[in-house]
């Protein structure tokens, strides 16, 4: 249709690369690190952060089919794909953990999904446990009307998006003088891309956000099933994730506070916060040599705003 998106290219162009630029942070400084942000929060306006790397290959995929995906009740990956889904004029369909959520009123995150377009279906949490069993999965798409539905994976990890991601690290690379990139980590595919996108000389440093010690097997599964090996060097510090997923605690509210006044940029609690609390620490422990250039990917933007609730809580 003349004028309509191209598909998989949702919305307006994105901003590739996306910008690199230092901040000036004593916490750092006094260690002899040089910190500098890598703001994939900037590269869409809707599509936020790292969405965009891991959402557009698997649009491309889709080829218009339905899109089908899953989250929990302030899932940022639901918002993404709902707004995809307006954008390029697909329908989809957000699987929603918590059974007992259908009869309330829609969390702010799910009403932005609704007004995108998206069904929202509520499956109870066992169910949504066992999302990935070809039984369960198919029973789900059998009671939604969406057999011939493109499924993606809950957080939209899976080989196509860790080769979506690929591009993040090799713009820090071509940019030059980063020893370090650190990033968030919720189910692993941002990290597998950018570890593998990132080459040798350099290493990657994952913060997981989530409790349990899976995503070292969960990250080489990804990138096993992306390019046949692991790939790069990286590794993950999971001292970071405040008490487990969509958590967080006084003490990571004042020092996300403390960051956006000091360096003008709002801070997702959720992700993002745990990830620069972590490299503040990790530098205070003396674990980047003096000379190193940390690159921390600002992977996401605060939803809805500082103080309405649970931000971005769920992949």
């Amino acid at each position: 249709m003349p004028g309509a998106p191209d598909p998989g290219t949702p919305g307006p162009p994105p901003r590739l690369p996306s910008p690199l630029g230092d901040v000036v942070d004593e916490r750092f400084e006094r260690y002899g690190v040089r910190l500098t942000l890598k703001r994939d929060d900037l590269i869409h306006p809707e599509l936020i952060g790292n969405k965009w790397r891991k959402l557009t290959p698997n649009l491309e995929a889709a080829a218009g089919r339905t899109l089908v995906t899953f989250g929990g009740a302030y899932s940022n990956h639901l918002r993404a794909t709902a707004a995809a889904g307006r954008l390029l004029g697909l329908p989809t369909l957000g699987v929603v953990r918590g059974h007992e959520l259908a009869g309330r009123p829609l969390n702010p995150s799910l009403a932005r999904c609704a007004a995108d377009g998206m069904q929202l279906h509520f499956v109870d949490r066992s169910t949504y446990r066992h999302k990935t069993d070809p039984g369960t999965l198919a029973a789900i798409l059998r009671a939604t009307a969406t057999e011939d539905a493109y499924v993606v994976p809950e957080g939209g990890s899976n080989a196509l998006a860790v080769r979506g991601c690929l591009a993040l690290g090799e713009e820090l690379r071509e940019a030059g003088g980063v020893d370090v990139a650190a990033v968030a980590c919720g189910t692993g595919g941002t990290l597998a891309g950018l570890a593998a996108g990132l080459g040798p000389g350099r290493r990657t440093l994952g913060i997981p956000v989530v409790r349990g010690g899976f995503l070292e097997a969960d990250t080489t599964a990804l990138q096993r099933a992306a390019f046949g090996a692991r790939r790069g060097t990286w590794s993950l510090d999971d001292r970071f994730h405040f008490g487990g997923y969509a958590r967080t605690t006084p003490e990571l509210d004042a020092f996300a506070e403390d960051f956006e006044q000091r360096h003008g940029l709002p801070v997702e609690r959720l992700y993002v916060a745990k990830m620069l609390y972590g490299l503040v620490a990790l530098a205070g422990e003396g674990a980047f040599p003096r000379g190193t250039t940390v690159a921390a990917v600002i992977t996401g933007a605060p939803f809805p705003s500082v103080g309405d609730g649970p931000q971005a809580a769920s992949r």
